[in-house]
């Protein structure tokens, strides 16, 4: 299906996402959009899928114009968009969720249903059990299972955005395939991503968007610095590696630290974390990282072990007491976990700060807040609701509810969605944090910035843990293959249940 924008305009407020643009896709392209967070990416692609409604221009599908009133209204068309987090329903089954959005929904036959499931999943080599309830599987499945659901609602035309956020190497490689064998069968493929590597590897095509405008077009072979300028203005540079900032004394001890959870169980961790040093912990998604990082934080209840902050034994105790002794956790999922929704921003710097009687003083908050504002950049006026900001902002809005000072901080994936400036920007803050004794330990599925960051690494595979690696002896190959659970040295802690 030939896709075809014109003229495409939408403000919210005194915000133009989209200015004015102008886009073609032949039929069996697979046609990148890039750009930095906020560049309007996202909103272009919600007006095709129908989402929301654009201020003035028009769709043309196979040449012709259309309207699109709605996602339902799109799929009829044949245009369907995979989001950043599938919507689906995890309490249910895989082939109910297959199902969904067919007319006549869950009262369709499910033996017929799940003929054409089955077909699809091996037509594209996905092998997901349509039997299993979708809050069991990972990112990657929750997006294979919508890839097949959207082919079989009748989708020409496919919309991913931001797909390989969240999801392993493995499964991008799978997701990648299934991609380029739609474009071989004649489907048109938009690519929503900020990420240079993806769009280069996969992308024939790419049109570039900044602050609402489409800048530019390139096609392969493509030259990065060029789609970096034409992104951001400027030439962005990561710059040097940054080592540990601090003075040798210990802020965080682990002792035979050992955690579990119904599916594995990580034994016997051994740690001692510096002030100002950065911990990187690396691992396919599910191998026992996100629970170990938990339970630093006292969120989860350990099994066996000790762990010590400024030289006190706060096994056992909650998070609380882990707060009032400098550590603080920053979840991955912002608005779920990490900010409420519907709050603003300077409601949020108030219930973070610590409270001094009975009242609050909100024009004191809103002066406040706008300093926070202008500290961390954040892209937002003390009105705004945290919803309304795009990732980069609001992963800065979570650092700047951060008391002071900090021992310790514990992120799961600080800069995951976000483009490169914002990625240096919120680096360039959290370094700022060691340089004042806090040492840190993050979670990434980014293995250069992995190594980019940490001072040493744990790698985690199947509740396996490594001893420390220093990151300056690391390569992205020898990573790539400790996480895949190759090559792993002998004296490894933890062992899967």
């Amino acid at each position: 299906m030939d896709v075809e924008l014109r003229d495409i305009d939408k403000t919210f407020g005194a915000v133009h996402a989209n200015v004015g643009i102008n886009l073609k896709v032949p039929a069996g392209t697979i046609q990148g959009l890039l750009g930095e967070n906020g560049a309007g990416k996202s909103t272009l692609m919600k007006i095709l899928s129908g989402f929301i409604r654009a201020d003035a221009g028009e769709i043309l599908l196979d040449g012709h114009p259309v309207i699109i009133h709605s996602p339902a209204d799109a799929i009829q068309h044949g245009v369907g968009m995979l989001h950043q987090d599938p919507l689906d329903i995890p309490p249910m089954r895989v082939i109910d969720n297959f199902i969904l959005g067919r007319k006549g929904g869950l009262t369709i036959g499910h033996a017929a249903a799940e003929r054409d499931y089955k077909r699809l999943a091996e037509e594209f080599s996905f092998s997901i059990d349509p039997d299993s309830y979708v809050d069991a599987l990972t990112v990657g499945e929750r997006q294979q299972l919508e890839i097949l659901r959207l082919i079989w609602l009748g989708a020409k035309a496919l919309i991913f955005d931001e797909p390989t956020t969240g999801i392993s190497a493995a499964q991008k490689v799978k997701l990648f395939t299934a991609l380029r064998l739609l474009a071989s069968q004649g489907k048109t493929i938009l690519f929503v991503s900020h990420k240079l590597e993806d769009v280069e590897g996969l992308c024939s095509r790419v049109a570039v968007l900044r602050q609402g405008i489409l800048v530019g077009e390139a096609k392969q072979p493509y030259t990065t610095k060029n789609l970096v300028e034409m992104m951001f203005g400027k030439e962005i540079s990561v710059g040097a590696r940054d080592p540990c900032a601090g003075d040798g004394k210990t802020n965080l001890s682990l002792r035979d630290l050992s955690v579990e959870d119904y599916r594995l169980k990580v034994q016997n961790v051994s740690l001692e974390v510096c002030c100002g040093e950065v911990i990187g912990l690396a691992g396919m998604e599910g191998s026992g990282q996100g629970l170990f990082l938990r339970s630093v934080a006292g969120l989860v209840r350990t099994v066996g072990g000790h762990i010590f902050l400024n030289d006190t034994d706060l096994t056992g105790h909650s998070y609380h007491a882990f707060k009032r002794l400098g550590a603080a956790f920053l979840p991955a999922a912002r608005l779920e976990e990490g900010l409420a929704t519907g709050m603003s921003l300077t409601e949020h710097i108030v219930l973070a700060e610590e409270a001094h009687g009975f009242f609050i003083d909100w024009d004191k908050g809103r002066e406040l807040t706008r300093k926070r504002i202008a500290d961390f950049n954040i892209h937002g006026t003390p009105a705004s609701p945290v919803e309304s900001l795009s990732g980069g902002n609001q992963q800065r809005a979570l650092l700047a509810l951060l008391r002071e000072p900090l021992s310790l901080l514990l992120l799961e994936h600080p800069t995951r969605g976000l483009d490169i400036e914002s990625t240096i920007y919120i680096w360039s803050k959290l370094k700022d944090r060691c340089r004042e004794g806090t040492c840190i330990l993050f979670i990434s599925s980014d293995l250069e910035e992995i190594l980019q960051y940490s001072d040493r690494v744990l790698v985690f595979f199947s509740g396996k843990v490594t001893k420390p690696l220093e990151s300056k002896s690391l390569s992205i190959e020898k990573l790539g293959e400790l996480i895949g659970g190759k090559g792993w040295p002998e004296s490894t802690s933890g062992k899967s249940k």
